[in-house]
Formats: structure tokens, C-alpha cells, sequence
């Protein structure tokens, strides 16, 4: 019996230790890609990230199904390192125009300093092209009910009030949807766009515009330049 045991712990121990080296070349693959995509563009091929994560090609397959699950498992890497950087603004500080202001800094110097993975992330590459990807939307949904949280718990407090039913997830949306749509437009505008610092400002007084809107449906003019004294 002791023997059998024995062999078990053995057997337990090889597959962890074999899981553990499949997860991290899974690992270097991921972290390799995000990094020649951020470098070159979509249309890395899979050699190169083979390469670049000194890997055998021939290996790639066996730790993912197609080159369609890799794309996913990057798109899913991108979105859990922009939410990362992303995450903390969810946490409330000085006033509303300045919470939002630092928001739409963030994500605009992240996508001016990422772009071709912010453009993986939404339209995949020339020779596969994506559009709506499952992974980019549910990151944009995922962030968007951690606004809703962030917007039920505060306005109350900035408003003395309370928000109509389904006030809060109707403002994450719309600021999300809107803060999406001008940026991506922004990043394909080429020389016609504005600056960056001109559209960080756009961003800033739109939104803040859209939450003095949301305001007002509990009968309150918001200003957004009040320090309301708000913190974590």
C-alpha cells in the first residue's frame, strides 16, 4: 500500500511539474507576442513569436489549438494589461472633471503608446481580420459595470441624491461607447486628427458633460469642478 502511494505522488508530481512548464511556455509565447505585435504590427506570423520566445515552432500547436485561440489568448493578454493600468482610476479623488480627466489621459497616452495592439485588440491584422472580437467586447463590458460600481457609489454622495434605476449602467455605457468611438476614429484620422492633448480635453468635457446630463435626472445641476472631498 505504502508503495502505491508512493507511485501516486510520484505520477501527481511529474504532471505538476509538466503543467507547470506547458503554462510557462504558454507564458513566453503570450509575452512574446504582445511584444513584436506592439513592435510590428498584426501580421506577426507564428515563426516569429516561435523565435522570439525561443520555442520550436512545432511546439506552438501543441499548447494551443490554432492560430485563432492564440489570437484570442493575446486579445485576452492586451485586455488584462490595459485594465490593469485602467483599474486604478476606478477608485474616486478630487473632483469629477479631475477623476475624469486623469481617465482619458490614461487610456489615450496607452492607446497613443500601443497602438498596434489596441489595433489587434479591435480589428485583428490584414490577414485576419477581426471585427467585434468576443474578447474586446467583454473587456469593454467588464470595464464598463466597474464604472457602474464606481457611479452608484459615488453620485449619491455628489449629488445628494439618488439616481433614477439604471442611471448609473446607462452613464458607464455611454462614456465607455463614446470615449471607444473617438478614439479609435482618432487613431485612423492620420495627419487630420487632433492632438493629443486636444483630444484628451474633448474627452474630459464631453464626458463630463454626459455625467451632468445624468445629473439632472435627479433633479441636480452637477458641478463638476467642485473637490466634493470624495475618497477611497
Amino acid at each position: 500500500m505504502s508503495q502505491l502511494v508512493e507511485d501516486s505522488r510520484s505520477v501527481d508530481g511529474r504532471d505538476r511539474r509538466w503543467e507547470d512548464h506547458r503554462q510557462g511556455r504558454r507564458e513566453s509565447l503570450l509575452a512574446a507576442a504582445l511584444e513584436l505585435i506592439d513592435r510590428d504590427g498584426g501580421d506577426v506570423g507564428v515563426a516569429a513569436i516561435a523565435a522570439q520566445a525561443g520555442i520550436p515552432r512545432s511546439v506552438v500547436y501543441k499548447l494551443f489549438r490554432d492560430r485563432d485561440d492564440l489570437d484570442a489568448q493575446i486579445r485576452l493578454r492586451i485586455i488584462n494589461d490595459m485594465n490593469a493600468t485602467l483599474a486604478p482610476l476606478l477608485v474616486p479623488r478630487g473632483t469629477v472633471r479631475e477623476m475624469v480627466g486623469r481617465g482619458a489621459r490614461t487610456y489615450v497616452d496607452w492607446v497613443s503608446d500601443h497602438a498596434n495592439l489596441h489595433r489587434f485588440l479591435g480589428a485583428g491584422s490584414a490577414a485576419r481580420p477581426m471585427h467585434g472580437s468576443p474578447q474586446a467586447t467583454g473587456g469593454k463590458t467588464a470595464f464598463a459595470m466597474g464604472l457602474r460600481e464606481l457611479i452608484q457609489g459615488v453620485f449619491p454622495l455628489v449629488i445628494d441624491g439618488k439616481l433614477p434605476r439604471g442611471a448609473a449602467e446607462n452613464l458607464a455605457f455611454a462614456i465607455i461607447g463614446q470615449v471607444d468611438s473617438v478614439v479609435n476614429r482618432w487613431l485612423l484620422a492620420g495627419r487630420s486628427r487632433s492632438t493629443k492633448k486636444d483630444l484628451v480635453t474633448f474627452l474630459t468635457d464631453a464626458t463630463c458633460g454626459t455625467i451632468q446630463a445624468t445629473a439632472r435626472l435627479a433633479g441636480v445641476e452637477l458641478d463638476v469642478d467642485t473637490d466634493f472631498g470624495v475618497t477611497a
